[in-house]
């Protein structure tokens, strides 16, 4: 995206990370599709947790550098087609996958990162079906059966999302932690047969569930931010167990006992799917269970602010609090919401 020091004909807002703790409004060039693209009018963009790790500076140099661009939970409206593009036409509604720097009024991609919506289906539910593919793909990989208990470790947006999704796959039990109350009452409403409040974000995991769960959990899924989860996943993984990295993706700060893993035989995988098809497979099935009312992507919404006030909206989301959740960007508003 073209950034330039002007506002008029042909400009858009835009938001753009400085430095750790800094994003700002600024101007760009609204961009034309490709031949093999499409544009997007930008509606609605979900601050996701990598953007806050972001954010803290909390990433290390080879996954982000400063200033950048954010925003990748999006859904909003086609509104120019390039000439190469058949199927999708101006005027759909659709939610994006794989598209980054999108917290702006314009965003041009692909047709694969494109998934059209029903119209009658409000867009701003649509922008967090993005998660929806990974999240399966985890239940999948999981092997997960009413024979396994199963452990999520967070229930923040993508962890409660995660609830849901692995309750439908039926397993034994489904224990989920997370530090505060009001995000473990919606883990109950989604299917989670334990709950468990952590003291503190030190807590060690089998510390708290122990004496329910002895011998650990066959499926274990970090939906946590940071990469040091994982030393606590192993230890709450039991003999034969699965991790399944959702989380935990950032920089692990902690040592790993590499001999544990072997001793327990455990199988450690990531999410994100390994071929284009798979993707695409996955995509459709996430929007189906949200249309037909299996993943509530609604009730998580607690906030949203209009796009030049995405400052503001990072400051809040950046407050770990139990009645923040997911904040919404507007990306067309007129600036009159307010958090």
């Amino acid at each position: 995206m073209e950034l330039v020091d002007y506002d008029g004909e042909g400009t858009q807002m835009c938001a753009v990370m400085e430095d750790i703790g800094k994003i700002m409004i600024k101007r760009a060039l609204i961009p034309d599709p490709k031949d093999n693209e499409v544009r997007v009018k930008v509606k609605w963009v979900g601050i996701c947790g990598s953007d806050v790790e972001v954010f803290r500076g909390a990433r290390e140099p080879e996954f982000i550098t400063y200033p950048t661009r954010l925003g990748h939970e999006v859904a909003g409206i086609i509104d120019k087609v390039g000439e190469h593009v058949i199927g999708l036409k101006v005027g759909d509604h659709v939610t994006l996958r794989y598209v980054w720097g999108a917290f702006a009024e314009y965003v041009c991609c692909d047709p694969f990162s494109v998934k059209v919506l029903p119209k009658e289906f409000p867009l701003i539910e649509g922008s967090l079906i993005e998660v929806l593919p990974p999240l399966i793909h985890t239940a999948e990989i999981a092997q997960i059966s009413p024979s396994k208990n199963v452990l999520i470790m967070g229930q923040g947006v993508s962890g409660l999302a995660m609830t849901q999704v692995i309750s439908l796959f039926s397993p034994r039990n489904l224990a989920v932690t997370d530090l505060f109350d009001e995000k473990l009452e919606l883990a109950k409403k989604y299917g989670a047969t334990h709950t468990y409040k952590l003291p503190s974000k030190d807590s060690k995991t089998m510390d708290i569930v122990g004496k329910d769960f002895p011998d650990g959990f066959d499926v274990v899924i970090p939906c946590l931010l940071e990469g040091s989860g994982m030393v606590d996943a192993i230890n709450a993984a039991a003999q034969n167990g699965r991790i399944i990295m959702y989380g935990c993706i950032g920089t692990c700060h902690e040592p790993i006992d590499f001999f544990k893993i072997h001793k327990k035989r455990l199988d450690i995988f990531s999410t994100e799917p390994k071929r284009d098809i798979d993707n695409r497979r996955l995509f459709e099935e996430g929007l189906r269970l949200v249309m037909d009312g299996l993943v509530n992507t609604k009730e998580t919404i607690t906030h949203i602010f209009p796009l030049e006030r995405i400052d503001e909206a990072f400051a809040i989301r950046n407050q770990h609090k139990g009645d923040t959740i997911h904040v919404m960007i507007d990306c067309q508003s007129d600036g009159e919401h307010h958090a």
